[in-house]
């Protein structure tokens, strides 16, 4: 037996929003006092609001995982197509052939 569809399950209708409109729509009043506030409390260094109880605090063993591994300066040689894709992307372009040596070291294990 078929399930009979509701009027309240029916999906609504989509509404397309670009980041555009999203950033250039104006700021409320409401909204720019909350911002404001915000404002003179981070200029003020003021973080008195901010509830930390619930947050262990991280041990140095724990810190010391977030540290990256020296990296050590290697001359290669590329391609010149390898190269130039490499930097199609823009800055960085060493540390983009590090990520993509990582992936697949990591894949290989």
């Amino acid at each position: 037996m078929a399930k009979k569809s509701s009027a309240s399950s029916r999906p609504a209708k989509l509404i397309s929003v670009s980041a555009e409109s999203i950033f250039n729509k104006p700021v409320s009043r409401r909204q720019k006092a909350v911002l404001a506030r915000m404002a003179k409390r981070q200029a003020a260094k003021d973080d008195s609001c901010i509830n930390y109880s619930d947050i262990p605090a991280l041990t140095n063993a724990q810190l010391a995982q977030f540290r990256r591994a020296p990296k050590v300066l290697v001359a290669t040689r590329l391609d010149r197509d390898v190269y130039d894709w490499l930097r199609q992307f823009g800055k960085g372009y060493s540390t983009r052939i590090n990520n993509i040596l990582r992936a697949v070291m990591s894949q290989a294990h």
